[in-house]
C-alpha cells in the first residue's frame, strides 16, 4: 500500500478520491493531516501547472508522494473560457452565482449550437524521486441560458450534459460516477497500477 497526500485541506475530497483509487493499492491522507501545511499560491497559465505546484507543495510540506488536480471550464464561444480562471471568473472573491451570472451575461444572445463547453481536470501524482504521473478528465456539454436543479456547486446549474440533464439535476452519486474529476482520477489510477506493475 502507497501512501500519498492528497493536496487538499478537505477531508471529505480525500475520502472520496480514496475510494476512486482504492483499486490502485494506495491509501490517501489530506493536508489537513499536517499541520503545517499551507496552500500555496497556484499561478500557474494551465490546469497542469497548478495541479503541480500543489503536488510540489504537498510534496515538500510532507516528503509523502502526492496527489493534486486542478480543474477548469472551456467555453467553445468564449474562447476556452474562463479556463483555469473557472473559480474567480468575476474576480477574486467571486461567489458561485457571480461567475454563473458573468458566465450568461457574456452568453446573452449565443445560440444552443454555439454554446458547447466542457469541464476539464488534470490530476498529477508527483513522488520524491521526481517521477511524476497525469491523469486527465473530461466532461462535455453546453451551457444553458438559464439554471436549472438545485444540486452541486458552481457552474453545475447551467452545465447540460448530452442527455439533456443539469449536473445539479443529478444525484451527488451520479455526478460523482460521470464526472471530470471521477475520470480524471480513474485514468491517474490506472496509469499508476501499470506503474506498479512495471
Amino acid at each position: 500500500m502507497t501512501v500519498f497526500v492528497l493536496a487538499t485541506f478537505n477531508r471529505d475530497k480525500a475520502r472520496e478520491l480514496e475510494a476512486l483509487l482504492a483499486g490502485a493499492g494506495i491509501t490517501l491522507r489530506s493536508l489537513a493531516d499536517f499541520p503545517d501545511a499551507t496552500s500555496p499560491v497556484e499561478d500557474g497559465e494551465t490546469l497542469l501547472e497548478n495541479a503541480r505546484i500543489k503536488a510540489r507543495a504537498a510534496l515538500a510540506a510532507t516528503g509523502l508522494p502526492a496527489i493534486a488536480d486542478d480543474t477548469g471550464l472551456e467555453v467553445e464561444a468564449l474562447g476556452g473560457e474562463p479556463g483555469i480562471h473557472a473559480a474567480r471568473f468575476a474576480g477574486p472573491s467571486a461567489t458561485y452565482d457571480d461567475n454563473v451570472r458573468l458566465l450568461l451575461d457574456r452568453l446573452e444572445g449565443v445560440p444552443p449550437e454555439r454554446r458547447g463547453a466542457r469541464f476539464r481536470t488534470m490530476c498529477v501524482a508527483l513522488f520524491p524521486d521526481g517521477r511524476e504521473v497525469i491523469g486527465e478528465g473530461v466532461l462535455e456539454g453546453r451551457i444553458l441560458e438559464q439554471m436549472r436543479g438545485t444540486g452541486g456547486f458552481g457552474y453545475d446549474p447551467v452545465f447540460a450534459l448530452p442527455d439533456g440533464w443539469t449536473l445539479a439535476e443529478l444525484s451527488a452519486d451520479e455526478k460523482n460516477d460521470i464526472s471530470h474529476r471521477a475520470r480524471a482520477v480513474r485514468d491517474l489510477a490506472a496509469k499508476l497500477t501499470s506503474a506498479a506493475r512495471a
